[in-house]
């Protein structure tokens, strides 16, 4: 729990910061805190200190989870086609079983024929004043296990926003970069050098 706490304090200082320090590109205004999945409601917990504590100082948080990302693109694909959507993905899964299921839902999320998860992020983010905003994309766990990868949506979102956003990722570190979605075992450490990571 220490070690949560003190990448809170440190990604804290550098949001209250003028302008805020957690990125190296203007046009990529993401930052990444890592947590161990099993610290899942310790961390919203510490979300929540540390929304008080921004509101404190004059900042505007704004928590978008990714869940409901998920479930809205899977409504809008159902708009954009009756036979597609949550339910095909049931009986998709019935029929053929979970990983074809999956697919599927990776690419309602990755396809511009459907939904682009990044598309609908940048839709969330667009009417937000990013002087004095921060957000907070929580809930991550809900890409699992191989839905979508974290880092694609970091590369599509380049000069997508200006709003200083920050991804709550759940997951294990190897090296500086190198991280483990969920801690999953068969996932290979991926590592992101174009935003701060921390914890």
């Amino acid at each position: 729990m220490s070690s949560l706490k003190d990448s809170i304090a440190l990604l804290e200082s550098d949001l209250k910061a003028e302008p805020p320090r957690i990125s190296v590109y203007h046009d990529l205004p993401f930052a990444i805190l890592r947590y161990d999945p099993t610290a899942e409601w310790d961390l919203r917990r510490e979300i929540k200190l540390l929304e008080t504590r921004l509101l404190g100082v004059g900042r505007d948080v704004h928590i978008i989870p990714m869940s409901d990302l998920l479930w809205s693109a899977l409504e809008r694909v159902h708009e954009k086609d009756d036979d597609e959507g949550l339910d095909a993905l049931i009986e998709l899964e019935k029929q053929r079983g979970f990983v074809e299921a999956q697919q599927q839902l990776t690419t309602y999320l990755s396809s511009k024929v459907w939904v682009p998860l990044w598309d609908l992020l940048a839709e969330r983010l667009a009417p937000i004043d990013p002087e004095n905003s921060v957000v907070f994309l929580t809930r991550v766990a809900a890409m699992s296990p191989g839905i979508f990868h974290m880092s694609m949506l970091l590369d599509k979102m380049h000069g997508k926003t200006k709003v200083p956003t920050i991804l709550f990722y759940p997951g294990s570190i190897e090296g500086t970069t190198g991280l483990r979605f969920m801690d999953l075992k068969d996932r290979d450490a991926l590592g992101n050098y174009r935003v701060k990571i921390y914890g």
